[in-house]
């Protein structure tokens, strides 16, 4: 079976390989990587300047392309067996799901804006029952294409397709979450595996000796601790540099008055310098500094420790199958999943961590319910608010 499933090659222009043919395999494929690596962060630093619609665009579109070089796998399978509407089914459910994880988004961010259009109330009232009537369609149809002999294979194959968009679509929908709470949440986390990433290659390639772990002959614990060492002072640096800037730091609302995203505010106390008292042999010294890099401290840590687990996690996976890359996209990398499969544990993350330690209750959300009720169920809400805070004497109406 392995002949046939899509094997990752290391592929580069031909200008390259010429440029590059007097060199040696192994400094070769360092040059190769380095020209390539510097492209992706130019263009990553260029999609950031394009601003959140751009950042979640371009997260639907790596979404869709990990998604299938996964996929491809199974349909090699699906092709040697000749089961029928695998890669049909998959792309529906792919579908499915992202309009409902988009659509959970779209209902939290802009359900009053969308509410008030009579053709998409419909849509934003009953967006979950939908939902799950389209995934019921692509359930009847999976029962319905069930083939005597084999379905045990098919059952796999269902299943894979559901592991698929668990590792991909839940975890682009979390990446969009963390956008909306500003990008500063977005970039740094993302800029510390790509520093964890290139460190560990760079300190691997110069001084690794010591073999980290079975699954990957190549990473070692030289390569492995002087990546952690430089994600976290890339990780403070980086995120003190970001905390001066609105734009990075403030939630992304939509604007009804304007009718448009918006990135203004007065930054939180996360993003403001404040005075810490530190005691250090006896004597007390006052330190000022963003309260944001001792989370920034946090996310440097799990990028270093546990992030890499997410691509050991992919190694296993491709030597089940006997392959050397998800696809052949990125000369000297491999696909997009062979750069990203670190990039979604890091987003669960960072997703969860905000919602533990940082999210509070949004003023704006729970506007957007409040208009949502029935005209007789805002006068009561109204009603309600205001007693209670004529009793607290916050207000006084008389």
């Amino acid at each position: 079976m392995a002949k046939n499933l899509p094997q990752g090659t290391n592929k580069m222009p031909e200008v390259l390989g010429q440029a590059l043919s007097g060199l040696p395999d192994r400094w070769k494929n360092w040059v190769i990587r380095g020209i390539f690596t510097m492209i992706m962060i130019s263009g990553f630093c260029l999609i950031i300047y394009g601003g959140p619609l751009a950042l979640m665009v371009t997260a639907l579109a790596v979404q869709v392309k990990c998604f299938q070089e996964i996929i491809s796998i199974g349909y090699s399978v699906y092709r040697i067996h000749g089961l029928p509407w695998f890669r049909s089914l998959s792309w529906y459910f792919l579908l499915t799901s992202n309009y409902f994880f988009y659509g959970e988004n779209l209902v939290d961010y802009f359900g009053v804006a969308v509410s008030r259009v009579d053709s998409l109330r419909f849509l934003v009232k009953y967006h979950r029952f939908l939902s799950f009537c389209l995934y019921c369609i692509g359930f009847v149809w999976f029962v319905l294409s069930l083939v005597k002999k084999y379905y045990m294979k098919q059952f796999s194959l269902f299943a894979w397709t559901h592991v698929a968009l668990l590792i991909v679509v839940t975890q682009s929908y979390l990446i969009i979450q963390n956008i909306f709470e500003g990008l500063i949440w977005f970039i740094v986390p993302v800029s510390m595996i790509v520093c964890n990433d290139v460190m560990a290659y760079m300190f691997g390639f110069f001084f690794g000796r010591t073999p980290l772990i079975q699954l990957s002959p190549k990473k070692t614990w030289e390569g492995f601790i002087g990546g952690g060492f430089a994600t976290v002072i890339f990780g403070l640096l980086a995120s003190y540099f970001l905390c001066q800037f609105q734009f990075f730091v403030c939630p992304i609302e939509y604007s009804e008055t304007e009718g448009r995203m918006m990135i203004e505010c007065e930054p939180s106390y996360l993003f403001r310098p404040q005075e810490y008292n530190i005691a250090l042999f006896g004597a007390s010294k006052t330190i000022t500094m963003y309260p944001f890099l001792l989370h920034s401290l946090s996310m440097s840590i799990f990028s270093s420790v546990i992030g890499p687990f997410g691509g050991f996690f992919a190694s296993g996976f491709k030597r089940a199958f006997k392959i050397k890359d998800f696809g052949d996209m990125i000369p000297g990398h491999g696909g997009i999943m062979d750069r990203f499969d670190c990039q979604f544990l890091m987003a669960t993350f960072v997703n969860v961590y905000i919602s533990s330690f940082i999210r509070y209750a949004s003023p704006q959300k729970l506007l957007n319910m409040v208009y949502n009720l029935k005209p007789e169920e805002q006068l009561q809400l109204f009603n309600q608010l205001k007693d209670s805070l004529e009793e607290r004497n916050i207000i006084n109406l008389n």
